[in-house]
């Protein structure tokens, strides 16, 4: 009996082993021609894989396969407030007498705060692919709303008055054009609707909409530096940093130091106001230098080609700040592959998430920089070694501040937009239950409203 007893035990402890095992094999291995995918992936297929992974992470800039595109709907504004500002600029200036039919004709002029001008550019093509965003032509599809006012290049036209003691008709006015728009945008369901917050403003140029700025700060700002806004006007938390256009030709050549003869590079104005006192004592400390070129310059075709070539023949370019932190020089700089030595201690950025600017420029702060021969000591203390590090990095990463580049810095420019959706939802949903609530401090949510004191009820 004890024999028998045993055999029924071993029969059924073999029985379930096998039925486990019959079930494990239907539920968790599937066969080679199956659709689903295996657990235990074959080496070939594992191989598939980890390229597709490694591929993802080389380019940050595309979009992930399971997200989808943030919907943008450009705003068909008046002619006046795109188009028109190239026919102001080019009528100012003599070179159009007056409105042309075919806008098509219309080019518009180049400097370095175009980038309205490439945004623009690209959401109206027809075979746009592989972007953050994708353009809807209903509205009430929309995540975002682009406004593609060229405010940068208003700007630019506003200063030409004529003279003074003669009375000029139709003179063109920056100011009335921003009041204008905010108007017509205040005349918009779709502003109305979230008092903005999900609405993108382009102004580049540190002056640009400054006389509105309180009246669409709420919206996602596009711009160089915080320069000449407030805390409460922008922030890094919702608005997005852009690198200037550079001015100067690209270095097509392979890195290396051979054909780099100076040291030291700049070529811009000496002379700036407040926040860019630090230039003319930068002179004074660095004219007399050998191997270092330092000259006063402005903006023009001559200047650009003495540039171009002081850039390309430099292991370093100098990066101090102008009227506001930032300026053009540094991507002239970065995309010649000279190492960039940025002296302006309240700069910002553009595309920090992906790009480690300790890899690619030397940062000094202010008050060591105008110490007497220790900024030159530091650089000549750099060994070819490092340098070449610093420019096979520069390398790495110079299309993303090449707005020619399909996969530069548009596509770039379009990805950060596209991060902000998640917290403009937030704070849209958030203001729909909040009130204005009286604080002696600044707390988070202050970051996140921008403080408008809206009530909501």
């Amino acid at each position: 009996m004890a024999r028998k007893s045993l055999l029924k035990q071993t029969l059924a402890t073999v029985f379930i082993i096998f039925a486990f095992y019959a079930f494990f094999n239907a539920f968790f291995f599937t066969p080679e021609n199956s659709a689903s995918p295996s657990l235990f992936p074959s080496s070939s297929s594992s191989s598939s894989s980890s390229s597709s992974l490694s591929g993802a992470i080389a380019r940050p800039d595309s979009p992930s396969s399971n997200s989808k595109p943030v919907k943008v709907y450009l705003y068909d504004l008046p002619r006046k407030f795109t188009h028109g500002v190239i026919e102001s600029y080019l009528m100012a200036r003599g070179s159009l007498k007056s409105p042309v039919n075919d806008v098509s004709s219309l080019k518009y002029p180049g400097h370095q705060h175009s980038a309205e001008w490439y945004l623009f550019s690209d959401l109206i093509r027809e075979d746009r692919d592989s972007s953050s965003v994708v353009r809807v032509l209903d509205p009430k599809e929309a995540d975002l709303f682009y406004v593609p006012f060229f405010s940068s290049l208003s700007l630019v036209v506003n200063p030409i008055r004529g003279n003074a003691d003669e009375k000029v008709d139709n003179l063109y006015s920056d100011e009335e054009m921003q009041e204008s728009l905010v108007k017509w945008l205040e005349g918009q369901e779709y502003w109305r609707r979230n008092n903005g917050w999900d609405h993108v403003f382009i102004c580049q140029d540190p002056n640009a909409l400054y006389k509105v700025v309180d009246r669409v700060k709420n919206g996602v700002l596009l711009l160089s530096d915080f320069g000449r806004l407030r805390p409460n006007q922008a922030s890094l938390v919702k608005d997005v940093i852009l690198p200037y256009t550079h001015r100067i030709n690209s270095y097509n050549g392979d890195f290396g130091v051979k054909n780099r003869q100076s040291l030291l590079f700049f070529m811009g104005n000496r002379y700036r106001k407040e926040g860019g006192k630090i230039r003319d004592l930068l002179f004074q400390i660095l004219e007399n230098e050998e191997d270092v070129v330092i000259k006063h310059g402005t903006q023009s075709r001559v200047s650009r080609r003495m540039a171009t070539q002081g850039m390309h023949s430099s292991k370093f370019c100098l990066h101090p700040a102008g009227d506001t932190p930032s300026a053009c020089r540094l991507f002239d700089a970065i995309v010649s592959l000279c190492v960039p030595v940025i002296i302006s201690d309240q700069i910002e950025l553009p595309f920090e998430d992906v790009i480690d600017y300790r890899k690619i420029a030397v940062f000094v702060d202010s008050v060591s920089a105008i110490k007497p021969k220790y900024l030159i000591k530091l650089l000549r203390a750099v060994s070819t070694e490092r340098i070449l590090e610093y420019q096979q990095e520069l390398k790495k990463v110079k299309s993303y501040f090449d707005y020619e580049d399909p996969d530069g810095t548009v596509k770039e420019i379009w990805r950060q937009v596209s991060l902000k959706l998640p917290l403009v939802k937030l704070i849209i949903n958030r203001g729909k239950r909040l009130v204005k609530r009286d604080l002696t401090e600044s707390d988070c949510s202050c970051i996140c409203s921008n403080q408008t004191g809206i009530t909501s009820t």
